[in-house]
């Protein structure tokens, strides 16, 4: 699993790389900027005058790609961390603490005597066994 989803996070970043190169060298809306800098000039005299419709198309297939590749690999790393598992283990923790808690009388919990002293509302002590 681990090594999928290096050579995965690899092709993301491949990818990544692709399609900031092609943002940079599409046209221009006003044959000025950044496409014009990187030689957007050159593109259409090497791939002919369709050139912008091309790389456009090709910038649409690249982002498609980066979108799912992102998703896979959240997916991935959600399995590879167990998330199901450990909602499970928290579930079975809360189960356990609360039945290692102490059993009190919810009446006791609830019900106290407005008027009463806390010393006069602790229980007696019980006086122990003789052995």
């Amino acid at each position: 699993m681990g090594i999928l989803i290096g050579l995965l996070s690899f092709v993301l970043v491949v990818v990544c790389l692709l399609l900031g190169l092609l943002v940079l060298i599409q046209l221009p809306k006003k044959e000025a900027g950044m496409g014009m800098a990187f030689g957007s000039g050159a593109v259409d005299t090497l791939l002919g005058a369709g050139a912008g419709s091309a790389l456009t198309s090709i910038t649409k297939w690249l982002g498609g790609i980066f979108l799912g590749l992102c998703i896979l690999l959240a997916w991935l790393g959600n399995m590879k961390n167990g998330s199901a598992s450990a909602a499970k283990a928290v579930r079975e923790a809360v189960s356990r603490s609360e039945a290692a808690a102490p059993a009190t009388p919810a009446v006791n919990a609830l019900v106290t005597p407005t008027n009463a002293s806390p010393a006069a509302s602790a229980p007696a002590p019980t006086a122990a066994p003789a052995k």
